[in-house]
């Protein structure tokens, strides 16, 4: 299946919301502006004159360290290190601490319309949390045919051929008290170098289509505790038609992984047939899985017994 990989972005409004922000400058562009980076800088380089690698599309944040930098300057070189800043527009500077810009810092603001906003967070604070939101909110996103569930605390992606028994089998699973994330479309997104964070698109979160019933809303159905929003994809498990003589691991003792955005995931595929009851093999399917990352490996111990009863037999 190929990945429909999607560019994100985050609206500067949203962060002024967010984090409570007091705008001291409002930029006449304050509703284009949008985020497409994570990380976030800390100007003393540039207020030092040093623009060699500064990176306009960044939040500047300017804290006690850069405050009394600048505050020790004389005056007219100040004057001219926040002119030199400011006229590169960079998207946002943020005063942290509550602490009160000087005032050529508002005149350039103003003239070069750069958004100056203030918390009164502490600047490690704001800078660590404001990181952690945009590294999820920008991260690499696809989207995936599949159904995303929480079973035993293990987040679950079913794949499989369209009308093969995912949703039915989700239904299912939600009935023996675990939970939904999303059905149908999961959009995947890849928050660090070995994490990859499942969700459903807005408009269809906690709903499930179900042929010959259609729409239903699980949580209205099943209650808050039957749904989830996003969850990390830690297993995947593929449904795929019963083929009659094809060789089914039946050992358990090959890995198998699926490489999504980068980041390889332990993968099981199940061959799919009237009488099965695939509920009950994801539950056993998470729980062995858990064994494996808590150090036991069901498959291997076994196959050690075997060889040394053949071994005890042949001596």
């Amino acid at each position: 299946m190929e990945d429909n990989l999607m560019s994100a972005t985050v609206k500067l409004e949203k962060v002024i919301q967010d984090y409570r922000l007091e705008v001291l400058n409002r930029p006449s562009n304050l509703d284009e502006c949008v985020l497409t980076q994570a990380a976030v800088n800390r100007p003393g380089l540039a207020l030092s004159g040093f623009f060699d690698v500064f990176v306009p599309e960044r939040i500047q944040v300017v804290g006690r360290m850069e405050h009394i930098y600048l505050e020790k300057m004389a005056p007219e070189v100040r004057k001219e290190r926040l002119k030199e800043f400011y006229m590169r527009k960079p998207i946002a500077v943020v005063m942290a601490r509550g602490i009160e810009p000087f005032p050529e810092a508002v005149k350039y603001a103003k003239k070069y319309d750069v958004a100056l906003l203030r918390t009164r967070r502490s600047t490690s604070q704001f800078i660590s949390t404001l990181i952690s939101q945009l590294s999820v909110a920008l991260a690499p996103k696809i989207t995936r045919h599949g159904v995303l569930v929480e079973v035993y605390g293990e987040g679950i992606l079913i794949l499989g051929d369209s009308g093969i028994g995912k949703s039915e089998t989700a239904i299912e699973l939600i009935k023996r008290g675990h939970r939904l994330v999303a059905d149908d479309a999961v959009e995947i997104s890849r928050v660090s170098d070995i994490t990859l964070v499942g969700r459903a698109p807005e408009i269809i979160r906690h709903y499930m289509e179900l042929r010959g019933i259609g729409i239903i809303d699980v949580k209205r159905i099943y209650g808050t505790g039957s749904v989830k929003d996003s969850e990390k994809i830690q297993l995947i498990i593929k449904f795929e038609h019963w083929v009659e003589g094809k060789m089914y691991d039946r050992m358990g003792l090959e890995n198998e992984y699926q490489e999504i955005l980068g980041i390889k995931i332990p993968s099981i595929t199940i061959p799919v047939r009237p009488g099965r009851n695939l509920a009950v093999i994801i539950e056993i399917a998470a729980m062995n899985f858990r064994l494996k990352k808590m150090g036991y490996n069901t498959a291997e111990e076994f196959n050690r017994r075997l060889t040394e009863e053949y071994n005890i037999k042949q001596n």
